[in-house]
């Protein structure tokens, strides 16, 4: 499979009208987080099915997919690598590919093209690794989408019982002043709570007082009613 013939098979796929409509849906008019991003209107299964068809893209041709202006391209570049990673037992093709995404992750520049892949691969490759500091790093970077990709990180690391680090950034982002930040924190708080309740209640007694309301709201939406009210009035001390 070519370059020449993945650009070709994305134009196939292209609908106006729902390029028009995920324009709106990633907010990318002037001063939202989308900004300037363009769309050519595929869906999530035809861009699925497209880095499937070419996964065996050299590496040069996937750097041009995470260059292009189209939104849509560089999911289907992301996603390759994600197949590149995910497929493969040779530890040194994962690294290769884990610093290939983190050498591009400008490319990774809206929160769907975060959610779908740095959990994959960030989150995969360092929940091997003791060494965590670059999520650290995002976490205090000043690029929204560094932010989001430090929390999606420790995705994989929740999911194996091991919440140390989630609970760590979580407390970095606390005063972060974005939504989709907020969301993203919540929503891995909500993640450790459906693996260890008291853990999770136990940060709440700490910060929910403190906390963004969406962020709140998101980490607690599995609560009950009654103990969802308690955290959404503790009062700051």
């Amino acid at each position: 499979m070519k370059y020449s013939e993945l650009l070709r098979d994305v134009k196939r796929y292209s609908m106006k009208d729902r390029a028009r409509s995920n324009a709106w849906f990633f907010k990318t008019g002037k001063g939202e987080y989308g900004e300037g991003d363009r769309f050519r209107g595929l869906t999530m299964g035809e861009e699925r099915k497209l880095a499937k068809m070419y996964r065996d893209l050299d590496f040069s041709d996937i750097e041009k997919l995470l260059e292009s202006p189209w939104h849509e391209e560089r999911m289907i570049g992301l996603l390759i690598l994600v197949l590149r990673y995910e497929t493969t037992k040779d530890d040194s093709v994962k690294e290769k590919v884990f610093d290939f995404y983190v050498a591009h992750r400008s490319a990774v520049n809206n929160w769907d093209l975060v959610d779908v892949t740095t959990p994959n691969i960030v989150g995969d490759f360092l929940s091997r690794r003791k060494d965590r500091s670059m999520l650290y790093k995002w976490a205090r970077s000043k690029n929204l989408w560094e932010r989001r990709m430090a929390m999606l990180g420790t995705f994989r690391l929740i999911r194996s019982g091991d919440f140390s680090d989630a609970f760590a950034i979580s407390e970095v982002l606390l005063g972060d002043t974005h939504d989709l930040i907020h969301k993203a924190v919540g929503w891995m708080l909500r993640e450790i709570g459906k693996r260890d309740v008291s853990a999770l209640t136990l940060f709440l007694d700490r910060h929910a007082a403190y906390m963004p309301r969406t962020m709140l709201r998101y980490a607690i939406e599995r609560f009950s009613p009654d103990k969802r009210r308690y955290f959404l009035h503790m009062k700051r001390m």
